[in-house]
């Protein structure tokens, strides 16, 4: 039985499918992660009261376009990248190991400068992949779904 707590909260993750001309990055992740340890993802990370209770509010009550900004954010610290383009791809839910949901909000962002430099104690490699070559990863699953719908949105462009 699930207790009241766990029932109502949940964590809300935001990943970005970060695309460099017809490449796609993407990271392996940790032996130390809980979730999907050494499995190949896309960066991105949990969204936690801290990334945005000492900004400046939006609107008397709100601070707007979180998702937007923790997803900046969370790519500068895990890979050094800054992005551009930022638009929404889809959106899950998973129960993490522990036993609470995860709803995950995948984003995708145009890169805009730097080199990669992995934050090592999360992410242990990445490459720039095509649609096709991401085939010969061990991804999390929907993971190579997510690209394509990528891949498609930006062709019909």
């Amino acid at each position: 039985m699930i207790d009241n707590m766990q029932e109502k909260t949940h964590y809300v993750s935001i990943t970005g499918i970060i695309y460099k001309d017809d490449k796609y990055l993407i990271c392996k992740r940790s032996l130390n992660e809980k979730a999907f340890p050494c499995k190949w993802c896309v960066p991105g990370g949990k969204i936690e009261k801290g990334d945005f209770i000492n900004t400046k509010k939006d609107t008397t009550d709100h601070w707007l376009n979180i998702f937007e900004k923790v997803l900046q954010k969370e790519i500068k610290e895990e890979t050094n990248l800054q992005i551009k383009n930022i638009d929404y791809v889809s959106s899950l839910v998973f129960i993490r190991p522990n036993g609470y949901s995860t709803i995950i909000v995948s984003m995708s962002g145009e890169y805009l400068s730097e080199d990669v430099k992995l934050q090592e104690e999360e992410l242990t490699d990445y490459a720039w992949v095509t649609l096709e070559e991401a085939k010969n990863y061990d991804l999390i699953e929907n993971i190579y779904e997510q690209l394509q719908a990528v891949e498609k949105k930006r062709k019909s462009k």
